[in-house]
């Protein structure tokens, strides 16, 4: 470490600096914090996961109080107390150069962010603050809620992994209500239940600065969903919202559809590990239809994309949509004008949906990646989708891995690579695919001048016959996809 200091105090040209993971003690710490108290020209910083502590911290905070380059500045995992985040919170309230601070998995506390707060409501140049997993409870959420109403250059707060609560959320709802800088806050794993999520709802409809919230991994339902739906009704600034790993089911997907079916900006909403079902899949497929951009909740789901019109990336990854929930997403990709990604895997499509989505896809226009791995779609439903390959214009991605095509649904979309020209990547691995099949998908690629991803590991295909893939691959001609196709 001694020897890094003195050549970057000889050395003065370096941008950025790598030292993560290297324990650094009080002593090295101190060398370094009095390099950067006379570097000209260090903009990165990364100290993450060095063990440099409360007292490294106060070295660090004096050299940032001097220093006029350093623009970010990694500190996670560094065993940082109330005690170091009082020198760096003092240092933040002097430097005029720092933009992005992390001080994620430390120990900051309630009072650290007292301190934090103080620091915030002088400092003029910091725009992203990451203190995730830092043990902040109710006071200091409320310190950081006084922050955001007085601060006016922060754009990016990630407060997850800390216990937000009851109380927690209503002081950054309050908070969000006035501030006009924020456009990014991620709350995911924090203990949120419907009554907060009622708090930041309340916040949504009177915020005009916030693009992204993530909401994911809390106890977020139905009720919940319904205070998001109210409040996107309104908003007008929010575009992308995630709420995977929550327990919404049809209900609040109804709640939600009807919201797409107003707001015009939402342009990603992820769902992911919910409990959907094919109900609320339909809402949300008709809000689709219109779209600019399990069984009852895929009903919903389709309502709602028949009428919105801004909404671009649909996840809905482990929602036990089956075969009719497919029905009413695909009725809403026959019209819809926007969506250019859709996420299904992990659910339970089949060979059903499969031909309806199929369907879909021969009319669809604007989709560009469809994800239907772990689907239970096998030879039928390849051909279904092979079918509409050879008509679609737009699909570039099609993940169908860990589903059960043989030999037979193969050869199905090997048909289809000979006369489709768009499709970049086509994912098959974990299937049953033997030589046969691979032999028509390697005839495939002789004529295919588009595809440059084919992804089939873990099949059945041996190695003579692996070979003669790769001696088809060394003549295939394929172009560079366009820039539209990226």
């Amino acid at each position: 470490m001694n020897a890094i200091v003195d050549s970057y105090y000889r050395y003065q040209t370096l941008t950025t600096l790598d030292l993560h993971d290297n324990q650094i003690s009080d002593e090295e710490a101190q060398h370094l914090g009095k390099a950067l108290e006379q570097n000209k020209t260090l903009t990165t910083l990364d100290l993450s996961y060095s063990r440099i502590g409360d007292e490294g911290a106060q070295h660090l905070g004096k050299a940032l109080e001097q220093n006029e380059t350093l623009t970010t500045l990694d500190l996670r995992d560094n065993q940082i107390s109330v005690q170091g985040t009082q020198h760096l919170g003092k240092a933040l309230k002097q430097n005029k150069t720092l933009i992005t601070l992390n001080l994620s998995n430390n120990q900051i506390g309630d009072k650290g962010a007292k301190h934090l707060r103080k620091a915030l409501k002088q400092n003029k140049t910091l725009t992203t603050l990451d203190l995730c997993d830092n043990q902040i409870s109710a006071p200091g959420a409320q310190q950081l809620g006084k922050a955001l109403k007085q601060n006016k250059t922060l754009i990016t707060l990630n407060l997850s992994y800390n216990p937000i609560g009851h109380q927690r959320a209503q002081h950054l709802a309050r908070a969000l209500e006035q501030n006009k800088t924020l456009t990014t806050l991620y709350l995911y794993h924090s203990e949120i239940s419907d009554e907060e999520t009622q708090h930041l709802a309340k916040a949504l409809k009177q915020n005009k600065t916030l693009t992204t919230l993530d909401l994911s991994a809390n106890q977020i339902g139905d009720k919940g969903a319904q205070h998001l739906g109210k409040a996107l009704e309104q908003n007008k600034t929010l575009t992308t919202l995630n709420l995977n790993w929550n327990q919404i089911g049809h209900e609040g997907a109804q709640h939600l559809s009807r919201a797409l079916e107003q707001n015009e900006t939402l342009a990603t909403l992820d769902l992911t590990k919910n409990q959907i079902g094919d109900q609320g899949a339909e809402h949300l497929g008709r809000a689709l239809e219109q779209n600019r951009i399990g069984h009852q909740g895929g009903r919903h789901l389709g309502r709602a994309l028949e009428q919105n019109k801004t909404l671009t990336a649909l996840n809905l990854t482990w929602n036990q949509i089956g075969d009719e929930g497919a029905q009413h997403l695909a009725k809403a990709l026959e019209r819809n004008k926007t969506l250019t990604r859709l996420g299904l895997y992990c659910n339970r499509i089949g060979n059903e949906g499969a031909q309806q989505l199929g369907k879909a896809l021969e009319q669809n226009k604007t989709l560009t990646t469809l994800s239907l791995y772990y689907n239970q779609i096998d030879d039928e439903g390849a051909q279904y989708l092979g079918k509409a390959l050879e008509q679609n214009q737009t699909l570039t991605t099609l993940n169908l891995r860990y589903n059960q095509i043989g030999d037979e649904g193969a050869q199905h979309l090997a048909r289809a690579l000979e006369q489709n020209k768009t499709l970049i990547r086509l994912v098959l691995r974990c299937n049953q695919i033997g030589n046969e099949g691979a032999q028509h998908l390697a005839k495939a690629l002789e004529q295919n001048k588009t595809l440059i991803t084919l992804d089939l590991s873990w099949n059945r295909i041996d190695d003579e016959e692996t070979q003669h893939l790769v001696k088809v691959l060394k003549q295939n001609k394929t172009s560079p996809p366009s820039e539209s196709n990226r």
